[in-house]
């Protein structure tokens, strides 16, 4: 049986919850076709997030990789197309680090794209009700820290398994606490990661972008 790994954050930035964390937990086990899925939470720290997650990539051994993050803020569904080499950090992690301009990996490429059908997830998605759209910037903190990290090791150890970034807005109980930021339910954003796996998983052979970077 295929595997698809999907990670999620633990709460940053003075919150209780995390968006990501809660809209995947509730996945555990969860299985679609002849796959199924298991979650890992990545503390929102730069260098130990990626540790934790290439962890689990050997842990798991997954066929696909699909990594979500918070986007407080965004009002939709935001599948990222790139992730660029890059560290820049507005506020402090979870460890208090707070890298400028620092490369993600160190002589890594400009840039790595998705390598999730991620118009297919989408279009998926709308038709399912669900507001999404691409999104050509996944920040310059963790999140975009993450993506790079995954697509970057993916490309050097295990170039047949998909993967990519999708950011979920605040849930409602978060969204009250700021003011005029939109938000979503828990429900809505686990339907639409489990329309997005089911997407890659009907398109295994027509990766939209090959190779994955960019110089």
């Amino acid at each position: 049986m295929k595997t698809i790994l999907v990670t999620g954050f633990e709460p940053f930035g003075g919150e209780t919850i995390n968006s990501s964390w809660e809209a995947i937990k509730s996945l555990q086990g969860y299985q679609i076709a002849d796959a199924y899925v298991e979650v890992c939470q990545l503390p929102c720290v730069f260098n130990h997030s990626l540790e934790h997650l290439y962890a689990a990539i050997e842990r798991v051994k997954p066929e696909v990789v699909i990594s979500t993050g918070e986007a407080g803020g965004k009002p939709d569904i935001t599948v990222e197309q790139v992730a660029i080499n890059i560290n820049d950090a507005r506020i402090p992690d979870n460890a208090g680090n707070q890298p400028i301009d620092t490369p993600v990996i160190v002589d890594g490429p400009a840039a790595y794209f998705s390598t999730l059908p991620i118009k297919t997830v989408v279009n998926e998605l709308r038709l399912a009700g669900i507001p999404a759209t691409v999104s050509q910037t996944a920040g310059t903190f963790v999140c975009n820290h993450i993506m790079y990290g995954l697509q970057h090791y993916l490309n050097q150890y295990y170039p047949s398994v998909r993967g990519g970034f999708i950011h979920l807005p605040y849930l409602p109980e978060q969204a009250v606490k700021h003011a005029n930021k939109p938000s979503m339910g828990v429900e809505m954003m686990s339907t639409a990661l489990k329309i997005a796996i089911q997407s890659t998983l009907k398109n295994e052979k027509d990766i939209e972008v090959i190779g994955g970077t960019t110089n």
